[in-house]
């Protein structure tokens, strides 16, 4: 049975240990005009009955798949001859490769000789027992799962108070991956970003105003020490994201003001999901856009107006990308401008504010915290764009801040230097870690100022 059948049938026996135990709970209580009698509503019973029917036998299934690989490898380890498990661990775990490809029927590094055809086999042998085993043992626990709790079900049992308990376990189980997975990624680049550090100086990279990582693998190729200053990369992320920004904050914004407090029902019912439609459109259409139409009407009007405009430029890319992002800045500011009281708006009325007047002096300042969110969801969008950049803009880490001229941004040149066949030791492939690094450690400084200006406004405002 494969793994999306046994979780289908594990969902399709939790679904029936609800009915179940939502039926036991009628059966004990008498009928449906003695369900007062009962400690809990009966949902909860069917509830209490499908938790510990479908969540014990999918966390066994879980940690099964965790560890049925590397036991299977190592059982078709052990079975190999001793010639084979006598080789190094780098050239072993290409064998070991080898077999796993000739097993899922994928192309394997060399020729298929009969010890690795019987390799393979055995593995499929143990895979199909190990498959059979877990579909047995999970679904004994389901149903083990669902007739103990059955056989608990009495008018006394604290149904609702146990599986509240459960749902808070299981949010705070949720909550704690998310922080460990923070935590993960952001020692995993420390990690690599150190080891880059070793190899160039920290300050070369930080200060350094050149970008060439352009590393030999062999110290007798040509360009075998590369240029790893960052400050073009980063002043080309500013750049791009500060043209975006220019354009999407005060469309978006003015939209916003005018779709929440001038437009009537009708037009704000089509217009707004009209614009909301910019977020949903692929960013390699944009791409397209910035890099057939924009690029090159930029490039012809420079031409007349006698400017010298690369084929590829900042401004294209950073006209485009503040389309793109138009839709976060206004959605969540009209949201927030219509989250403000009416009480507000009329109360700057009475005491004789025109329209304007209100919208300036009391609804802007009251949303303004919604209104920072947004715009900072906008710039960290505009930040960790990479496909518009590659297209419009280019990949040239140039030193300028003339957005006429091609420049390239942080995301492009982590995509570009992980791109391919890479060696992980060498300082080429630790740059974009470096750079990882640097970038989370800015978007953070961002954040903190823009909680900081919230948190200074709110305690004014209040």
């Amino acid at each position: 049975m494969s793994s999306a059948t046994l979780l289908i049938v594990l969902l399709t026996l939790s679904s029936v240990a609800y009915y179940v135990g939502r039926r036991k709970a009628f059966a004990v209580a008498g009928g449906a005009a003695k369900i007062k009698d009962l400690h809990s509503r009966p949902t909860y019973y069917g509830t209490l009955t499908a938790i510990w029917c479908g969540i014990p036998a999918v966390i066994l299934f879980a940690f099964w798949l965790a560890f049925e690989s590397s036991i299977i490898t190592q059982l078709v380890i052990a079975d190999l001859p001793e010639e084979v498990r006598s080789l190094s661990a780098a050239r072993l775990n290409l064998v070991v490769n080898d077999i796993r490809n000739l097993v899922s029927g994928n192309i394997v590094s060399g020729d298929v000789n009969p010890t690795m055809q019987a390799a393979a086999d055995h593995y499929r042998s143990l895979k199909a027992t190990s498959d059979a085993a877990l579909a047995v043992v999970a679904v004994a626990v389901a149903i083990l799962g669902l007739v103990a709790v059955r056989a608990k079900i009495k008018p006394g049992l604290r149904a609702r108070n146990i599986v509240e308990q459960v749902i808070k376990y299981i949010l705070i189980a949720c909550s704690t991956i998310a922080i460990f997975t923070t935590i993960g990624i952001v020692l995993s680049v420390i990690y690599e970003a150190i080891l880059f550090f070793k190899a160039v100086s920290i300050t070369e990279f930080l200060f350094g105003l050149k970008w060439s990582p352009q590393t030999a693998i062999r110290s007798d190729q040509v360009g075998s020490s590369g240029a790893f200053g960052a400050v073009p990369v980063f002043l080309g992320t500013a750049l791009i994201s500060a043209i975006a920004m220019l354009v999407a904050v005060p469309i978006g914004l003015m939209s916003a003001i005018y779709l929440s407090e001038y437009a009537n029902k009708k037009f704000r019912a089509v217009a707004k999901p009209l614009i909301e439609i910019l977020a949903g459109i692929p960013t390699v259409v944009y791409g397209f856009f910035a890099a057939l139409t924009v690029a090159p009407f930029i490039r012809d009007t420079g031409a007349l107006l006698g400017l010298s405009v690369s084929s590829e430029s900042a401004l294209a890319a950073g006209l485009v990308m503040g389309i793109m992002i138009i839709p976060f800045v206004s959605s969540l500011s009209d949201d927030f401008i219509n989250a403000v009281p009416q009480a507000l708006r009329d109360g700057a009325y009475s005491l004789g504010a025109t329209q304007s007047e209100t919208i300036k002096q009391v609804v802007l300042p009251a949303a303004l915290p919604g209104i920072v969110g947004g715009v900072l969801l906008a710039v960290s969008r505009a930040i960790g764009e990479t496909m518009i950049v590659v297209m419009a803009a280019g990949l040239a880490a140039n030193l300028t801040v003339n957005p006429l001229k091609a420049v390239t941004t942080v995301t492009v040149q982590i995509v570009t230097l992980l791109v391919g066949d890479q060696e992980f030791d060498s300082a080429k492939t630790l740059a974009a870690f470096a750079l990882g690094l640097l970038l989370f450690i800015v978007t953070l400084f961002l954040n903190v100022i823009a909680l900081h200006v919230v948190r200074k406004y709110r305690e004014q405002y209040e």
